[in-house]
């Protein structure tokens, strides 16, 4: 799964939750660091309800844990390395008996050999293992070693509370692993093959955390839109959870180019709390580099479903990923890159060089096909220019416009607050933080570009917002 542009919970930061349960026995206490995708967030928020539910208080620091855990990225060669770097930084924080876990995709792809790098780490977990989590620890307390990296084509942690650190929001994971098989991509050997969720337990826990305040719902899946229960496809899943009593915005990520049957294209555009944003993986312009990619689209076919998606629902914000460097890539094929991009008009992008992953089918490619890093490095700030000016000049024609903002946190200046938009644009809002979780309606008056600064309009004023498309509630399908 990729990540999304300029989306907060994709995030190098530690993030933790508060114990919320009143206790004042002494409780062991855990951390855990969070690296990678959107995926990952909500796999920590799994660790932690677990956890929690077995007799641990989730701390948002590591200084003393008696648990920390790192829960890791595998998408790229850096990722790790940042990752072994930072393990080595985490020995300050620990006591004497402090138990130190490595757990997501880098943990499943490396195994043991995460115990041989680092040797003051116990457990060694995967992204099926962590209901194991509270039996794995106590036997670390033994001064047992782990490593649990087994599939579990069955695992989706249906009985498991989720401790969710959002605020706002809550991620659901509706589907594991992926049965696609793009060349550089090292997802399924770190999560294994696609299964689907049932879509009334989907639904089930949509209600739950709408119940406990949250409006807005993010799906989550390696490529979401080919989600299938046996019974129901991803269309059906949107109208039902869409029609969840309460619930104001329904997003998903990421979705593959291949998956937008017209049921779901069709979904989205009659289920009004879908918002007006897809992040739509490319990778490249040229069908020739998607070949070798093994992406099973080509250029014509990204297009064509980037028509079919704007005229079913207008305003529709498009965000996507890019691969630079890729083995062999061509300037002709580099330049079909770049006139893709003038031609879609995204509004946003995550541009990448290419990352050899060990075990990929890319890594087996001729060594003459390996790009030299300054034409890489050339090519990428070429695609950054690129893309950001098309952004830009977006943003620029959005000036003066009124949307609705959901207020997310305060700003990393600690002076303004951070809101998004429904076709997730990032708005910076004066506003007290006693607003955060608030709906507000906004009128844009600044952008940096990348981001907007936002004024908030009274109620009268609110009516002539530009809001969203109309639309019926579509029909719920049979559970």
């Amino acid at each position: 799964m990729t990540s999304i542009p300029t989306i907060a919970p994709t995030t190098d930061l530690p993030v933790a939750l508060p114990d919320g349960d009143g206790s004042t026995a002494p409780r062991p206490t855990v951390y855990i660091e969070t690296y990678g995708c959107q995926m990952n967030v909500a796999d920590s928020e799994l660790m932690y309800g677990r956890l929690q539910a077995s007799g641990y208080t989730p701390v948002d620091v590591p200084d003393g844990a008696d648990v920390i855990l790192v829960n890791t990225c595998a998408i790229r060669e850096n990722a790790e390395t940042r990752v072994i770097g930072r393990l080595g930084e985490l020995r300050r924080f620990m006591k004497r008996d402090t138990i130190v876990g490595v757990t997501g995709c880098m943990a499943q792809r490396l195994g043991p050999r995460v115990l041989e790098q680092a040797k003051h780490v116990s457990i060694v977990v995967g992204p099926d293992g962590y209901r194991a989590l509270p039996a794995l620890l106590d036997g670390a307390r033994r001064g047992e070693k782990f490593t649990a990296t087994d599939f579990d084509l069955e695992e989706h942690y249906e009985d498991v509370v989720a401790r969710r650190f959002e605020g706002v929001k809550a991620w659901i994971p509706v589907q594991r692993g992926c049965d696609y098989r793009c060349t550089y991509c090292i997802v399924p050997t770190t999560r294994g093959p696609e299964r689907s969720r049932k879509l009334p337990d989907v639904v089930r826990e949509v209600q739950q955390v709408v119940e406990q305040g949250l409006t807005e719902v993010v799906l989550l899946g390696q490529t979401v839109n080919s989600y299938h229960d046996g019974a129901h496809d991803f269309a059906d899943l949107l109208r039902a959870v869409g029609a969840v009593d309460g619930l104001r915005r329904l997003r998903y990520t990421s979705p593959h180019p291949n998956d937008f049957s017209d049921r779901v294209v069709e979904a989205m555009a009659t289920t009004p709390a879908v918002c007006e944003h897809v992040h739509l993986p490319m990778q490249s312009g040229s069908t020739a580099m998607l070949k070798r990619m093994l992406r099973r689209y080509t250029r014509e076919d990204y297009l064509a479903c980037v028509e079919r998606l704007r005229a079913a629902i207008p305003g529709l914000a498009i965000t996507t990923d890019i691969i630079v460097g890729f083995p062999a890539e061509t300037d002709e094929e580099f330049a079909d890159t770049l006139d893709l991009c003038r031609t879609v008009r995204f509004d946003d992008a995550f541009m990448f060089k290419f990352s050899p992953r060990e075990g990929t089918p890319a890594t087996r490619m001729p060594p003459e096909w390996t790009i030299p890093d300054d034409v890489v490095a050339a090519r990428f700030d070429h695609l950054v220019q690129t893309v950001r000016g098309i952004s830009r000049e977006k943003n620029l024609a959005r000036l003066g416009d009124r949307c609705e903002v959901l207020v997310e946190k305060v700003a990393r200046d600690g002076e303004l607050l951070q809101a998004r938009s429904r076709d997730f644009r990032t708005v910076m809002v004066p506003a007290d933080a006693a607003r955060i979780g608030d709906y507000l309606t906004v009128q844009l008056t600044g952008t940096t570009g990348a981001t907007f600064t936002g004024t908030p309009v009274t109620a009268a004023e609110s009516d002539a917002t530009d809001t969203v498309r109309p639309a019926p509630r579509a029909q719920l399908p049979t559970l």
